[in-house]
């Protein structure tokens, strides 16, 4: 069983930045890709970025050169790195990780961009 654990969410006025973790924990060995995904109310949940165990990040167009998805070795995890984050940022923000073609979901950070 594997447990993602997120943090950093909050409030940010616009053009701030916040720096969102993921910590794995568990049967994790082996993972495939991690990464962080977004649903807003009333959409669907979308890709934001994600980053291979070899290290290649993909990352959705609306966030390129905005966001930055890294490994954090020391939390077994990743991070991702808002900057010039906008109104339209707002939503929950998900932790993914695949292994073994299973996808595992952390419970959740709200991104909350507003003056």
């Amino acid at each position: 069983q594997v447990e993602l654990v997120e943090s950093g969410g909050g409030l940010v006025q616009p053009g701030g930045s916040l720096r969102l973790s993921c910590e794995a924990s568990g049967s994790n060995a082996g993972w495939h890709a991690m990464g962080w995904y977004r649903q807003a109310p009333g959409k669907q949940r979308e890709l934001v970025a994600k980053i291979t165990s070899g290290g290649l990040a993909n990352y959705a167009d609306f966030v390129k050169d905005r966001f930055t998805i890294a490994r954090d070795g020391a939390k077994n995890g990743v991070y991702l790195q808002m900057n010039s984050l906008k109104p339209e940022d707002t939503a929950v923000y998900y932790c993914n990780l695949l292994r073994f073609s299973i996808n595992y979901w952390g419970e959740g950070t709200q991104v909350t961009v507003s003056s």
